[in-house]
């Protein structure tokens, strides 16, 4: 049972870390489907974790703290909208931008404020979100097999995490069962015929970075009152460009986007558990190669097993209005 107990912790770890990955990956899900490429993942995702901090500090109340992160990431989208969209900007250029004001402002507010390194004064418990636990769970607890996997990953996770889970097959319905899915689809691929349809090009792509804002707040927020209890400077770490990878991986699709989260939370999760320990006939493993692991997973897989993965049609491309 030892083994089974590691499986299970490994299993629970794989939750956790997969959810940040889960909400921006499905930001970008919405942004790119609109045919606005989102570079800036990254930089909202931090942005709402310091405004989520801050928030949560000042209020005592993890939904502020939700709603300040989300406030946050929605005005990055916002700036991002307008660069690319009002002005037809390079959509790579204003996304990297975004991602290198957030660590920089992130870094000085945190510093200014709370002198502490540019992280935030820890949090009370009260204002963070606490685990829940599921109905049934001290009775499915000695169960076997089915008990410790009830009662150690699925029960025992906060709200967030269960919303991410929550929020795939919403975003499935939403892209494939609305008239906004539909066309927020077609705007990716033919921008054009939306228009001569008498369809704004330029709402329905606001519309969509909109939505990557309030996701990106959710994963930011999750980051620093769910995960942590404090905004910890870069505590991002990379995440948005691994849930960019994800996305690309999963061929901007619901489903696999979440599969694909998985994936790279189990890994991270793995290189978790083997930092230090050694296997027989090898030795001690740097960690670095199990950090690796993913993006290797995704070239090879791309490369020769799941054919390439092409972006909508209209990706990254300023729409200018035939006359």
């Amino acid at each position: 049972m030892e083994y089974f107990d590691i499986l299970v912790s490994i299993f629970g770890s794989t939750i956790r870390l997969s959810v940040p990955l889960i909400f921006t990956a499905l930001a970008g899900l919405f942004s790119e489907r609109a045919g606005i490429f989102d570079i800036g993942l990254e930089g909202k995702m931090l942005a709402a974790a310091f405004a989520a901090a801050c928030g949560a500090y000042v209020s005592g109340s993890p939904w502020i703290g939700l709603l300040c992160g989300i406030g946050v990431s929605i005005l990055f989208s916002l700036l991002h909208g307008f660069a690319s969209i009002t002005n037809r900007g390079n959509q790579i250029v204003s996304g990297v931008a975004l991602n290198f004001v957030a660590a920089g402002l992130t870094a000085v507010l945190g510093q200014a404020w709370f002198h502490q390194g540019g992280r935030t004064a820890q949090l009370s418990t009260e204002a963070r979100f606490s685990p829940i636990t599921l109905p049934g769970t001290d009775t499915m607890r000695d169960v076997p097999i089915i008990g410790p996997l009830y009662s150690n990953v699925i029960s025992g996770n906060n709200i967030l995490t269960y919303l991410a889970f929550a929020a795939v097959p919403l975003s499935f319905w939403v892209l494939y069962r609305t008239r906004f899915g539909l066309r927020l689809r077609a705007v990716g691929e033919n921008p054009g015929a939306v228009d001569t349809a008498g369809i704004s090009v330029s709402w329905l792509r606001y519309r969509a970075v909109i939505v990557a804002g309030l996701l990106c707040g959710f994963s930011g927020t999750y980051l620093a009152i769910a995960q942590s209890a404090a905004f910890i400077k870069d505590m991002s770490a990379g995440k948005g460009y691994i849930a960019l990878a994800a996305l690309i991986f999963a061929k901007w699709k619901p489903v696999p986007v979440l599969l694909a989260c998985l994936l790279f939370g189990f890994l991270d999760a793995l290189s978790n558990f083997m930092q230090g320990k050694s296997l027989f006939g090898i030795g001690e493993i740097p960690v670095q190669i199990f950090q690796a692991l993913p993006y290797i997973l995704t070239c090879v897989l791309l490369a020769g097993f799941i054919g390439a993965a092409n972006p909508p049609k209209a990706g990254g491309v300023p729409y200018v209005k035939e006359r």
